[in-house]
């Protein structure tokens, strides 16, 4: 069976970059592009039955424009229009046709915490049966830069796994924000100096035997850079993300309760470049 990147197409001008990135990954992957719209069910039979008619057809017009404006071929294609709660649609999508990766156009309320989780995006992340991209920039070229926040976590390997088997070409800086006890406290002490520096080396060889070992599973391997910063998880990945913005940001859709993590929360309130969430296992 073809493997299948469902978009969720909502026809919108945001929507354009995120439509032009998933021709871009179905084309080099060689996925179908199955590009999906959700209508309100609520709607009269006839305003549903004529309403699909121009609704495909407006798919084709946006396909056909990102296509020429970025000189894009057209990959196998398929469009659709369904009805239902978007979210539960695209969840249900995905199942059916068993695909691989879900694109979506990024919210709409950035800047406004208090108003992601309610979005189709987070709902879409947290029962998506497989990695959700959201994209922001132009799909002017393939990503070129990947940043992966890694620790020592199920869900981190997992995620530097799905960037490891889709984006082979890519360059990746693994970011890990590290917090040693006593800083604050005996920072200034010679001897706690040398146990901290020594703790250091030792996380770094830790971090790097673990990365080496997830490479062995790959015939191809991207160049690596591991970057080890001290401080708050969040502050150093939003300091990082300011100084040297990637391409792609690749997370972990882990958190609790069924909620992203804090620091996805925060990440796709304020997105700094398109995010790729992938399951915790």
């Amino acid at each position: 069976m073809t493997p299948t990147l469902l978009f969720a197409c909502d026809l919108s001008a945001e929507n354009r970059a995120a439509f032009a990135r998933a021709v871009r990954l179905a084309n080099a992957s060689g996925m179908r592009l199955d590009a999906v719209h959700v209508l309100d069910p609520y709607l009269p039979h006839q305003v549903l039955h004529d309403l699909e008619e121009a609704v495909i057809a407006d798919m084709q017009s946006m396909l056909t424009d990102v296509r020429e404006d970025y000189a894009l071929p057209e990959p196998q294609v398929l469009l659709q229009t369904v009805t239902g709660a978007p979210y539960a649609e695209i969840i249900r999508a995905a199942h059916d046709r068993a695909a691989d990766l879900i694109v979506l156009g990024a919210h709409r309320k950035r800047g406004q915490p208090d108003l992601v989780l309610g979005t189709t995006l987070v709902r879409v992340m947290r029962s998506a049966p497989c990695p959700v991209l959201t994209v922001i920039r132009p799909a002017n070229q393939d990503w070129q830069e990947i940043l992966v926040p890694i620790d020592f976590s199920l869900a981190s390997r997992n995620t530097l796994r799905e960037v490891l088997r889709r984006f082979p070409d890519a360059r990746l800086t693994l970011l890990h924000a590290w917090d040693i006890p006593g800083e604050r406290e005996l920072g200034s002490d010679s001897d706690y100096a040398r146990w901290r520096d020594h703790e250091v080396e030792r996380l770094r060889r830790q971090l790097e035997r673990e990365t080496d070992q997830l490479m062995t599973e790959f015939d191809s391997v991207p160049e690596v850079e591991l970057v080890l910063e001290q401080g708050d998880t969040l502050e150093v990945l939003l300091t990082h993300l300011r100084r040297q913005p990637p391409d792609l940001l690749a997370l972990s859709s882990r958190g609790q309760l069924g909620r992203p993590s804090p620091i996805t929360e925060a990440l796709l309130a304020e997105p700094h470049c398109d995010i790729m969430l992938c399951r915790a296992w």
